[in-house]
């Protein structure tokens, strides 16, 4: 078990666009030698270096292609809707893919939005020594995408949904590149990466993945920063006195302590709070029957130690941990946690207030009346959830850290960071 500190380990700050060197450096660094020779073969090809608006033009169309896809109805777009702040349109604990779009993901669909505003040049990696990530006391690991953070890099995340039989199901790289050259926008892809590049399966795969980056990196509607709460970081807004009560709840480190891990305030440099600290926790949420894989008591989605990520099993302190998400326009949302167990922001917020006070509410009870907590983790792995941060270290039966009325303040005060351009929630109950 980890203990979190409040301190703010990170630093992100917008960039201005990079010049050719500097994307052909970065690249080199932090992607390999494969996605750099992309740019190479294209300068060689076509006389010029790549332009970053055309290759974030290019990727916006394969974001939204459903071409792409094994059933020919499934896009990234389709489980990252912009209009839902690049979040799941829908309520389904996991989402649906496959060839015949009816097989289940394995865990519920996070934002882009906000996730992805670590540019390459700034994105740390995922952290798992303990000499690295031991800044005050046993601090959790930290960094990555993705629910367990196994992907170190865009390229290596946008290769997930391309690849798995859940999802967009390609069989392999050769298939997605053939759907790709069969696209109505092959042509801009030539013109990208140079008139030869379908004839390098690797190279034509590598541009794709980085014009997907380009896109989720430059284009602004990844990175609004248009909510009321960043008017009110510049000095543009006032809170009303309940998101001010919420905020206050927010950030008390004896009652909620949501600020420890979804940091709220402006960084060093000015820049406004990703609501995140990217680090690791063990919440144990219930199990969710909804997961068909739920059905077998062997199944256990543990995070960092599997079943997706398999380079971190060794340590069981690790069984458990899921990263935490932003919480900007988590009020829109209608899935929450990684197992999608809850379905409104009410409802999760109850949930971590009263796990420990009223365990019988969230998890399975014996006919005997004892209650089976953390029954998401195997019985032996159990120990590993979080009871010594506030609010988790509450006993059965004691007072919650908040109250209904409180938590109506604190949902208040999170619809404060809802960008404008996304939906309003449709429930709030």
């Amino acid at each position: 078990m980890y203990r979190r500190s409040p301190r703010d380990r990170f630093f992100y700050r917008k960039l201005a666009v990079p010049t050719f060197l500097v994307i052909l450096a970065a690249t080199l660094l932090l992607h390999g030698r494969e996605e750099a020779s992309v740019y190479a073969s294209q300068a060689a090809d076509t006389g010029s270096e790549p332009s970053e608006a055309d290759l974030s033009a290019l990727g916006q169309k394969i974001f939204f292609d459903v071409s792409l896809s094994a059933s020919g109805r499934m896009s990234c777009a389709t489980c990252h809707d912009p209009a839902h702040a690049y979040g799941p349109p829908n309520g389904l604990a996991v989402q649906l893919g496959g060839p015949g779009m009816d097989r289940q993901g394995a865990r519920s669909v996070p934002s882009l939005r906000y996730d992805l505003n670590r540019t390459p040049i700034w994105n740390k990696e995922f952290i798992s020594n303990p000499a690295e990530r031991t800044l005050e006391g046993n601090e959790p690991p930290a960094g990555g995408f993705g629910w367990d953070g196994r992907f170190n890099t865009l390229l290596d995340q946008a290769s997930f949904p391309l690849l798995t039989p859940t999802e967009m199901a390609n069989a392999s790289p050769d298939e997605v590149v053939a759907r790709l050259k069969r696209a109505t926008y092959a042509d801009d892809f030539r013109k990208a990466f140079g008139a030869r590049i379908f004839e390098n399966v690797s190279q034509a795969y590598a541009g794709m993945r980085l014009a997907l980056e380009r896109f989720e990196l430059d284009d602004p509607s990844f990175h609004p920063y248009s909510s009321k709460y960043d008017d009110y970081l510049d000095g543009k807004v006032k809170l009303s006195a309940k998101e001010q009560r919420g905020l206050a709840l927010f950030d008390d480190p004896s009652r909620g302590n949501c600020a420890t891990c979804h940091l709220d305030r402006k960084g060093v440099d000015g820049s406004h709070p990703l609501f995140t600290d990217y680090q690791f926790e063990a919440l144990g949420v219930p199990r969710n029957p909804k997961i068909l894989a739920n059905g077998s008591a062997a199944y256990f989605d543990m995070g960092l130690c599997g079943p997706l990520r398999t380079d971190q099993g060794g340590d069981r302190t690790y069984c458990g941990l899921f990263k935490t998400p932003t919480l900007r326009n988590v009020a829109i949302r209608k899935v929450f946690f990684h197992n999608g167990r809850f379905h409104t922001l009410r409802e999760a917020m109850r949930f971590y207030v009263r796990r420990d006070t009223d365990p019988q509410l969230w998890y399975p009870v014996s006919a005997s009346g004892s209650v089976e907590k953390f029954d998401d983790l195997p019985e032996h792995l159990r120990g590993n959830a979080d009871v010594i941060d506030e609010p988790l270290t509450r006993k059965e039966g004691a007072a919650p850290a908040w109250s209904d009325a409180e938590i109506d303040d604190v949902i208040a005060f999170l619809e404060t960071l809802t960008d404008r351009d996304a939906e309003p929630a449709q429930t709030r109950h």
